[in-house]
C-alpha cells in the first residue's frame, strides 16, 4: 500500500512540471496585442534605445510556405555590443546565446505570449560569475522594454 502511495505521488509531481510546460532560464510574459504587433513594438523600442536589430524571422511564414501549420511564431534577434561584449569576454562560448533573442508565438489558446532567455540563465550556463553589474543592466533593460512592448 505504501509502495503504491509513492507511486502516486511520484506520478503526481511528474505530471504537475509536465502540464506546466515552462522552460529553464526563458522569462515568458503575456502580450495584449498580435504577435506581429508585439515584435513591432519591441523592435521600435529596441531600435529608440540605440540598440541593433540583426534580424527579424517568421517561423510561421517559412513553416507555411512548405506546407506545414504553423500558429504565427516570430522571433526578433537584436543586441547591444556595449553589454554582451562583456559576456563574451568572461567566457566566449556565451557567443551561442549572443545577440538576444525575443520570440512572440500565439498558444492554442489564442493567447499572445513574448519571451527572452533570462542574461542570469546565459551567466550560469556558460559559468560566468564575474558579470553581476553588466547581468543587472541587460535584465532590467530586458524587462523594461518587453513590459512595454506586451503591454497598452
Amino acid at each position: 500500500m505504501r509502495k503504491q502511495f509513492v507511486l502516486f505521488v511520484l506520478a503526481a509531481l511528474f505530471a504537475t512540471g509536465v502540464m506546466a510546460q515552462e522552460v529553464d532560464g526563458l522569462i515568458k510574459i503575456k502580450s495584449m496585442h498580435s504577435v506581429t504587433e508585439t515584435l513591432d513594438r519591441l523592435e521600435n523600442i529596441v531600435k529608440k534605445k540605440g540598440i541593433t536589430v540583426a534580424a527579424r524571422w517568421n517561423h510561421s511564414a517559412k513553416a507555411k510556405k512548405i506546407g506545414i501549420p504553423m500558429r504565427d511564431t516570430q522571433l526578433l534577434i537584436f543586441g547591444n555590443p556595449k553589454l554582451g561584449s562583456h559576456l563574451m569576454t568572461a567566457e566566449q562560448t556565451a557567443a551561442i546565446d549572443l545577440p538576444l533573442k525575443a520570440i512572440a508565438w500565439k498558444d492554442a489558446e489564442g493567447q499572445v505570449w513574448l519571451a527572452y532567455n533570462d542574461p542570469a540563465y546565459i551567466a550560469r550556463r556558460h559559468h560566468i560569475t564575474d558579470r553581476d553589474e553588466v547581468l543587472k543592466k541587460m535584465s532590467d533593460a530586458l524587462a523594461a522594454m518587453t513590459a512595454k512592448a506586451a503591454g497598452k
